[in-house]
């Protein structure tokens, strides 16, 4: 397996990815029985050289439901009946992971409600209290 090309600046190397071959579910007849096409990629995050420690902070949190006990990444792609068409949607996935762990969220700007929507919030209050005040008979 080559080493896997996120951008211009990073790249991670071979020997930090490892994938097995499993057989896959769902339809496909006989082939499903005898061919080993679904692909699991796995990537361990704390022991890579390539990312630097705010990517690897962001790619845990990011990738928090796909971790393994041993807290590796877990990639699993079984979309096709090719297993080298598999592994490299896995390495696409991983790659787009990875991206998006590099390039840092957008800072959140409080803002404040505006007038008119204060003024629609209180106007649907009132009407919710009148209707309130009107089934409970008062005028009993």
């Amino acid at each position: 397996m080559d080493a896997l090309r996120v951008n211009d600046r990073v790249v991670i190397a071979a020997d930090e990815l490892s994938w097995t071959a499993v057989r896959a579910s769902g339809p496909g007849g006989q082939n499903v029985n005898k061919v080993s096409s679904k692909v699991e990629l796995r990537f361990e995050i704390a022991r890579s050289r390539s990312l630097p420690p705010f990517a690897k902070a962001r790619l845990y949190t990011i990738c928090r439901n796909k971790l393994d006990a041993e807290g590796r990444v877990r990639i699993v792609s079984q979309d096709t009946r090719d297993q080298l068409k598999n592994l490299e949607d896995a390495r696409a996935k991983l790659a787009a992971l990875v991206l998006d762990a590099l390039t840092p969220p957008k800072p959140r700007r409080a803002t404040k409600p505006t007038r008119g929507s204060k003024e629609r919030r209180l106007e649907a209050k009132r009407r919710t209290s009148t209707k309130k005040q009107f089934r409970s008979g008062a005028d009993d």
